[in-house]
């Protein structure tokens, strides 16, 4: 056997949690070592191996990944197990599995992603089963800058417990640096899970998988430095706003995405931006700081590896306690104040809190309050099909003024300020198993995507149009100018003229008094869409989560009543269908 990977001391696990642990993978494996020597040995027969389900409530693809991987990792230490989407299940199908095991992210203000609404509807109902018989672990993911983090995998775990289902191991919950979490957490799972009747397989581990093509492949942990290849503004003048389209060569990468997919980008931060910070704190840039075992200059890791604007909640308990920002700060951070907290950072950055801070920390102090910063995830506007060995983005430049300071964001200003002809974009694949046209090219498809929105959905357009798909095709878009803000309109014109988009809808919404949105054009063709929904059409949206996506949703749920003639709790239930059968998909941030 190879020698045993114990889980590591930075494991979201306290000490107490990590000695049992230890000491029960070091049981476990050396008894399954043994046990599978003896029976060898012996000719005597296999022990019959533990069922386990690991289901996954996915709104991007990483939950669902991450199940899959969790399964594999299971089967090659002896389990039984499978995969399964939270949208298939039930708290009645929950009954026949022994043992499950959720992963799951939260979407919006601590909801359930789209393909888990059907399984936690049934779950929260009062004619919800009993599970005593069941035993259970959750992992969920989230992003701690959101108030609501976690929130539904908090709720599934607390739920489950209420109906009598056993925990045999906690949940944790995961920020978005989630992958050496989830390795150690999994590592303590499977064991509790097995009971001591899994036989351990040479080679594997709980804890470690070997090395994948994909592993040493370009991807997220190793982003390919790209070439971008076209940088247009595609607003007119007098535009508000300033969206860029983007064609980034993949030449020579190997990798391959699918309509639907997002691109990651790896920025870099604006060097004025990590400049001011160094001059508030009296650092010329040239210290060195250790990060990860490695030691580089200063400013060299605030432009490269540290997340410079959001504040963390390690620096702003930093600052409080050193008493900066007039002691404001301190009553801020109580629980009972999230919302006063959440008014007063709206616009504030870290460089906002440095000020008057000169001398507070040292340079290594500091950085180990930041966060890491993450890579940005695009909706990806063209298809392979079309332009090979390419991929475009539309992304719109924020740039805004706010507390006497000007903004930028920090990703879509690296692609239009700092990326150019000659200077490389480190880019990875983000595969979306939750956002893909229908495998039948006859099907029909409704795109609701207003501004940047648009993305994808030209994407789709562009993949049915090279693959001869004869399915009808229907596109709301909407923004704030005609004249200025239709984003793309030669293409999608031109589409119209020749019969590849058979409807075009168009909401701009300061082109008059009343202010007119895409859900609004929903609205007043509510018949035809829902004759077009009756025909198997599949639904799309892609944009802002918080309110455009929510007013769809509303909308379809109305069309729903009004159209359909269903009662309000029917409506409802429909359109969860149609999410649950995959032909509503979201694509919402």
């Amino acid at each position: 056997m190879n020698p045993i990977p114990f889980i590591p001391a930075n494991a979201p696990f306290s000490k107490e949690q990590l000695q049992w642990l230890n000491g029960y993978l070091a049981g476990y494996f050396s008894n399954a070592a043994g046990m599978s020597i003896g029976a060898l040995e012996s000719g005597a027969p296999a022990a019959p191996k533990p069922s386990l389900v690991v289901l996954y409530g996915s709104q991007t693809g990483t939950a669902e990944g991450l199940a899959k991987k969790f399964v594999k990792e299971a089967n090659a230490l002896g389990f039984e197990a499978k995969v399964g989407d939270l949208g298939q299940y039930t708290g009645e199908k929950l009954l026949a599995e022994k043992h499950v095991i959720i992963v799951t992210s939260t979407y919006g203000d601590g909801e359930p992603p789209d393909n888990a609404g059907s399984f936690w509807a049934s779950l929260k109902a009062d004619s919800a089963p009993r599970l005593e018989g069941l035993k259970y672990a959750v992992l969920a993911l989230g992003d701690t800058n959101y108030s609501a983090f976690c929130q539904f995998g908090k709720d599934c775990d607390a739920r489950l417990a209420a109906l009598g289902a056993e925990r045999v191991f906690e949940r944790v919950d995961c920020d978005l640096e989630y992958e050496e979490v989830a390795k150690a957490w999994i590592g303590g799972a499977l064991p509790a899970f097995a009971g001591g009747t899994v036989d351990a397989i040479e080679g594997s581990s709980a804890v470690e998988t070997n090395e994948t093509a994909e592993d040493v492949a370009y991807g997220k942990k190793n982003p390919f430095p790209a070439k971008l290849l076209t940088n247009r503004l595609l607003n007119a003048a007098g535009s508000g706003k300033e969206v860029r389209h983007y064609e980034i060569s993949l030449a020579g990468s190997g990798l391959r995405y699918e309509v639907g997919d997002a691109l990651g980008v790896v920025p870099t931060n604006c060097p004025e931006m990590v400049g001011e910070i160094l001059k508030l704190m009296g650092w010329d840039g040239e210290e060195g700081v250790k990060v990860g075992g490695d030691e580089m200059s200063l400013r060299h890791t605030l432009e490269t590896v540290f997340d410079v604007t959001r504040p963390s909640g390690e620096l702003l308990k930093a600052v409080a306690d050193r008493g900066a920002c007039g002691g404001e700060l301190s009553g801020l951070l109580q629980p009972e104040n999230k919302e006063a907290l959440k008014s007063f950072l709206w616009g504030r950055e870290v460089v906002d809190l440095l000020v008057g801070m000169n001398g507070a920390f040292t340079p290594q102090e500091f950085v180990g309050f930041l966060k890491k910063l993450q890579p940005r995830l695009y909706s990806i506007s063209s298809s392979p099909k079309a332009h090979p060995e390419e991929v475009h983005l539309t992304v719109a430049a924020v740039r805004y003024e706010g507390h006497g300071r000007s903004r930028k964001g920090v990703c879509s200003t690296f692609l239009a300020d700092r990326v150019s002809s000659v200077t490389l974009v480190p880019v990875f694949v983000q595969v979306s198993h939750g956002f893909r046209l229908p495998e039948n090219g006859d099907v029909p498809v409704i795109m609701c995507g207003p501004g940047t929105g648009i993305a994808p959905f030209r994407a789709f357009l562009e993949e049915r149009k090279a693959s001869g798909s004869n399915g009808k095709n229907w596109l709301f878009f909407g923004d704030q100018k005609r004249e200025s803000d239709f984003l793309y309109q030669d293409q999608l014109e031109g589409w119209l003229a020749d019969g590849h988009l058979s409807r075009l809808d168009l909401a701009f919404s300061r082109d008059q008094s009343e202010k007119i949105y895409v859900q609004n054009r929903m609205l007043e063709n509510a018949a035809e869409l829902w004759t077009w929904l009756q025909q198997g059409a599949h639904f799309y949206v892609c944009g802002d989560a918080s309110r455009m996506a929510k007013d769809v949703d509303a909308a379809l749920i109305k069309i729903a009543e009004t159209a359909g003639g269903l009662s309000a709790e029917a409506a409802a239930s429909y359109i969860q269908k149609l999410k649950t059968d995959k032909r509503y998909q979201r694509d919402v941030y």
